[in-house]
C-alpha cells in the first residue's frame, strides 16, 4: 500500500499563530489555494480512497482532491488533531503566561502528560496508530490521508516504534509525505512541497502541531 499523508492547508488560526487542537477552524485563503495545488498534483494518480479528519480545515483541504478523483471523503475521528484542552484558542505566549507549568511539561515532550481538558501525546499516538492499522486491513493500493501535524507525527512514531517522547517529524501545511507499507513501513518522501512551489505558495508554509 502506498500512503500519501497530508497535513491540512493553512488555517485561519495557523495564520494567527493560535493553538487550535480540536477547535473547528476553516482554512485561510492561502490554505484554500494550497488545497487546490494538492488536487492538481495528485488527481492523476490511481488513488482508491481519501481518508480525512472530520475537522473543517482537513475536510476543506481534502475536498478539491476528492472531487477531482471522483471519490467520497471518508472521515474518521481517530484522525483528529490532539485535543489541546485549555491551550486551545491561545497563542503560545498566552499559554506560557496562564499555564506555565503545563506549558513546560508539554514542551518537554512528556508522553503521558495530559493537557488539562485534553489528552496526552501517548493517547494521540495510540489512536493514530490504531487508525493506520485498521486502514491497512482495508487492502487499498494507494490512499490519501488528510489530517494534522500532531496526529501524523504521533501515528508515524507508533508505526515506526519511535518513543512518544521524541519528536523527529514536523509537517508543513499542505506538504505531501509518501510511504510504502508493503511489509515494513518505508519512508519514500517527507514534506514534499514541489506542488506548492509550482503554484507560487512555497514561501508561506508552516510547521508544527496543535
Amino acid at each position: 500500500m502506498i500512503l500519501y499523508c497530508i497535513r491540512h492547508g493553512e488555517s485561519a488560526y495557523n495564520a494567527e499563530g493560535r493553538i487550535q487542537g480540536q477547535i473547528d477552524i476553516p482554512l485561510s485563503e492561502l490554505g484554500r489555494r494550497q488545497g487546490a495545488a494538492l488536487a492538481t498534483v495528485l488527481a492523476g494518480l490511481p488513488i482508491q480512497a481519501v481518508y480525512c479528519s472530520p475537522l473543517l480545515r482537513a475536510r476543506e483541504t481534502a475536498a478539491p482532491l476528492a472531487e477531482a478523483l471522483r471519490l467520497k471523503i471518508a472521515c474518521d475521528d481517530r484522525l483528529k488533531e490532539v485535543h489541546a484542552g485549555v491551550f486551545q484558542g491561545l497563542r503560545w505566549p498566552e499559554v506560557m503566561a496562564k499555564y506555565p507549568g503545563e506549558a513546560q511539561r508539554w514542551k518537554a515532550y512528556e508522553p503521558d502528560f495530559i493537557i488539562p481538558g485534553g489528552e496526552s501525546r501517548q493517547q494521540l499516538l495510540e489512536r493514530g496508530t490504531a487508525f493506520f492499522h485498521a486502514l491497512r486491513a482495508e487492502g487499498h493500493r494507494q490512499v490519501v490521508i488528510v489530517s494534522h501535524g500532531g496526529l501524523l507525527s504521533a501515528a508515524l512514531k507508533g508505526l515506526l516504534q519511535i518513543p512518544a517522547a521524541l519528536q523527529p517529524f514536523r509537517f508543513y501545511n499542505a506538504a505531501i509525505s509518501k510511504f510504502d507499507w508493503n511489509g515494513q513501513l518505508k519512508i519514500l518522501a517527507i514534506n514534499q512541497t514541489d506542488h506548492l512551489r509550482a503554484a507560487g505558495l512555497d514561501q508561506e508554509t508552516r510547521t508544527g502541531d496543535l
